[in-house]
């Protein structure tokens, strides 16, 4: 069955309409024919605002899922919480760890799940989901969990470690992507894709059993990619044959620019107030084949 489904952008680092504002983050609001999920839910401090000039009804979220345990994806948190005391919580169990960035002096700084945010958390523990492996939010709309890292020219993106001294990688195993079916193909939505765009794209392609993907849209965090890598990452985008690509927050400037350059046609803006519609498939998760998946009410938890 075909359903219409609307993607709004609800935190961007850029805006373009009036009374909206921007800051360093990410946050969707899904809409599938009323069932409403948020994807992250930016730094904390324009959500709120964007929402309510976008007339978005934040009371009405049904599931929160977070790509990754960054500060810029998960402050708002405590806000979408409080809005909604009833909504169930997706995130890999990584998501929590301590999380750090190394700077250019070799100090480093705290880009972890936000304090606010954590009791926020604890406060719904018995509502969040644990996405160790491909789990339906949805009947339709899937979450990727972890994503297997295959490619040879593809990293996590930057310096980010899980202790403050700097000698703990982090692997950044919380990583994961939303994607769901339409009759042109998949559609994929990206937090930061620390696990590489493309992993993260071959994985789909594994998960939807090689249906084709059709838009790719959100963050790609090639903004400290090297000419190489960026140039890699086109060269597997036109073997994809795009219809849709829309890159965002942590692409970087320069990425962007490339990316656009190679894609005229098929590039499109993705800032604060855009949206995307698509006559999207509703599937049962045993129609996604070669991985376990788990429906919303079997991994349950506490923190």
């Amino acid at each position: 069955m075909k359903d219409k489904l609307r993607i709004t952008v609800l935190v961007e680092n850029t805006t373009a309409g009036p009374g909206l504002l921007a800051e360093h983050g990410l946050a969707y609001w899904i809409d599938w024919d009323g069932q409403r999920v948020f994807f992250d839910t930016g730094q904390g401090n324009v959500l709120v605002n964007n929402a309510y000039k976008l007339g978005i009804p934040l009371r009405e979220t049904d599931a929160i899922v977070l790509s990754h345990g960054h500060f810029d994806h998960t402050g708002g948190l405590d806000e979408a919480l409080r809005t909604n005391r009833s909504a169930a919580v997706y995130l890999h169990p990584a998501a929590l760890e301590p999380k750090f960035a190394r700077n250019h002096d070799g100090t480093s700084r705290e880009i972890g799940v936000p304090l606010l945010s954590q009791e926020a958390l604890r406060r719904c523990s018995r509502r969040l989901v644990d996405t160790v492996s491909p789990t339906a939010i949805l009947d339709g709309l899937m979450v990727t969990g972890p994503v297997p890292r295959a490619t040879d020219f593809e990293d996590t993106g930057g310096p980010f470690f899980l202790d403050a001294a700097c000698s703990k990688p982090d692997p950044l195993a919380d990583d994961q992507s939303l994607f769901f079916e339409t009759k042109e193909g998949m559609v994929v939505l990206l937090g930061c894709a620390h696990s590489g765009v493309i992993n993260t794209l071959q994985y789909i392609g594994e998960l939807s059993a090689g249906k084709p993907i059709r838009a790719v849209i959100g963050g790609m965090h090639l903004v400290s990619a090297s000419p190489e890598r960026v140039a890699r990452t086109i060269e597997e985008f036109r073997r994809l044959d795009l219809r849709l690509l829309a890159p965002c927050h942590c692409t970087g400037m320069a990425a962007t620019v490339a990316l656009w350059n190679a894609f005229p046609g098929q590039c499109s803006m993705c800032h604060v107030g855009t949206t995307f519609d698509f006559d999207a498939i509703s599937t049962q998760p045993s129609e996604i084949p070669q991985q376990e998946i788990v429906s919303g009410d079997k991994r349950a938890r506490g923190i």
